[in-house]
């Protein structure tokens, strides 16, 4: 008796120590527990803030693993600090609600040294070297971002005080599933140097602030995104590199996204670079949101690869996308911005970009600017493949415009309108070795007196397939500067044109034309003053009789 006292009173102590309501609830350590955080003080009436509550089981069922549940309700918050072992089972009913008080949010300056290291230092949901840890349930996260206003200019200062929803620092094993989130404050989950990421079906509203992206990857490896819905005012699926680690052996699959900037984007943080991601079955629509900071409400871009502070982008795989509205379908950049990651490191060299094979894409609504795929002189994008493409654009150009000299802007932040209105309603493309395009499909609404393909200084060029639409005063289909080694077959333009194939510059040569249709075509060939005669070899087209 005397001992089952002691234990009894053991036990009623233990309950207060911990501040638990008991239920009856038996907490042995398993990891099959489930930790309720009513039983530890939590409310969910969104009034009482339940930080303490909810860490206190966090730290109990980090003792052996378990699952921590919030039951239907809303459960006021600041910062929890994730564990090893432990899923967090948000049900179906439930909000974790971000606290509007920064001074719920500790700073936390992570071990890791990465780009944005001294500026960004608060979450909602925060862990670090973890392991096993999961996110899930029907519920919602909400940041309450828009309560976190920007009050300076500054850069240094204008991201701080503006916490993530989730924030994890070199984790392994890490899932988060089928949870909702809205309202970040800043980016809506950050995953930085992790390694093997399950991320699948979330959804995701951000538009509360600024630099509200959807997910950012950031330096991981092996990484699965499937089955996830966003809608986001900055860029939506986002792929970084911060750090001097690469993000690799990327798989993003089967997601219907919104974005007033970029859906898709590899950038523009590219310090270590990116290598084997595969990104296939995705629906780029318009945003749902009436209001925008960034961007246009059709959205800036559909995909975006970018290589501007260093590193290596290598084995990129696009394919099967839907994108509608946003005005760029296709950017491809290799630039030399150079930002160090930390002050203290050594200035980047150019960085390498290339074998990216983007194929079977339908896209409409792209406006007059037109897609670009650009190196720098001296250090061209190498080996990009695009087959199977269709794009309407809305038209628009004038002739004087495909005369526009394009600025270099070797050092500016890469965007897809960054050189304005291209010479090109169609592609542009400078600074370029091996280019494969493969059954290209363009078109425009109303009226287009640009070209519909402008090469500048490109090496080993491939167009098989190429079909286009020309308007009534376009000088020219095709238009080829400083190109080497091209070959133009099975190509036509929709409507008739003045000139199928415009040359120039001193150093093209080597250019065939096989099997095209020359029947809307006034002239074949207009040749430019540098470029010597006979450089086109012309067999096998057809001609009107």
């Amino acid at each position: 008796m005397i001992v089952k006292r002691k234990n009894k009173v053991r036990s009623f102590l233990l309950v207060i120590t911990f501040g638990i309501i008991t239920t009856g609830m038996s907490f042995s350590q398993n990891a099959n527990s489930i930790y309720n955080v009513l039983d530890f003080g939590a409310k969910g009436d969104g009034k009482q803030l339940d930080t303490k509550a909810i860490q206190r089981a966090v730290d109990l069922c980090a003792k052996k693993g378990g699952k921590i549940l919030l039951p239907a309700g809303t459960y006021l918050t600041g910062t929890i600090y994730l564990k090893s072992n432990i899923t967090l089972h948000i049900a179906e009913g439930a909000t974790l609600l971000g606290s509007t008080d920064i001074g719920q949010y500790p700073e936390n300056i992570p071990d890791y040294r990465f780009y944005g290291d001294t500026w960004v230092r608060q979450s909602l949901i925060y862990g670090e070297n973890l392991e096993n840890i999961a996110i899930e349930g029907r519920g919602t996260i909400d940041g309450q971002g828009e309560a976190f206003v920007v009050t300076t200019k500054k850069k240094p200062d204008r991201y701080r005080n503006r916490p993530y929803c989730l924030w994890f620092i070199k984790c392994k094993n890490v899932r988060v599933e089928d949870i909702s989130m809205q309202n970040s404050a800043m980016w809506m989950q950050h995953y930085l140097a992790c390694d093997k990421v399950t991320i699948r079906g979330i959804s995701v509203y951000n538009h509360a602030n600024k630099n509200n992206d959807m997910i950012d990857i950031d330096g991981c490896r092996d990484v699965i995104i499937s089955g996830c819905f966003g809608d986001t005012d900055d860029d939506a699926i986002t792929i970084k590199s911060t750090s001097p680690r690469p993000s690799e052996n990327v798989i993003i699959e089967n997601c219907v996204i919104s974005s007033h900037v970029n859906a898709i984007k590899m950038g523009t943080e590219s310090t270590g670079g990116f290598k084997n991601i595969v990104i296939s079955n995705i629906v780029v629509r318009p945003s749902r949101s009436k209001s925008k900071i960034y961007g246009t409400h059709r959205g800036m871009g559909g995909v975006a690869l970018e290589i501007v502070d260093g590193g290596i982008m290598d084995g990129i795989v696009l394919s099967n996308l839907r994108i509608d509205g946003p005005q760029v379908p296709i950017f491809i950049r290799l630039g030399n911005r150079a930002r160090k990651y930390v002050d203290t490191t050594q200035t980047p060299g150019v960085g390498v970009l290339r074998n990216v094979n983007i194929s079977n894409i339908i896209a409409t609504g792209a406006d007059t600017t037109g897609c670009s795929i650009t190196g720098i002189p001296g250090h061209p994008v190498e080996n990009i493949s695009l087959s199977n493409i269709q794009i309407t654009y809305t038209g628009g150009g004038k002739s004087s415009g495909a005369f526009k000299e394009v600025p270099e802007y070797e050092d500016e932040y890469p965007e897809g309108g960054m050189f304005g209105s291209l010479p090109a309603y169609g592609f542009f493309i400078r600074h370029a070795i091996d280019i494969s395009l493969k059954n290209i499909s363009l078109k425009f609404e109303g009226t287009e007196e640009r070209p519909s393909l402008i090469c500048d200084d490109v090496a080993d060029l491939d167009l098989s397939g190429f079909r286009a639409a020309s308007g009534s005063d376009s000088q020219s289909f095709i238009v080829l500067k400083d190109t080497r080694n091209a070959l133009i077959r099975g190509a036509h333009p929709f409507t008739e044109v003045n000139t199928f194939l415009s040359i120039m510059g001193s150093k093209t040569k080597q250019i065939g034309l096989t099997g095209n249709d020359f029947r809307k075509t006034r002239q074949i060939v207009a040749v430019g003053k540098e470029t010597e005669m006979g450089v086109v070899n012309i067999t096998g087209n057809l001609i009107n009789d």
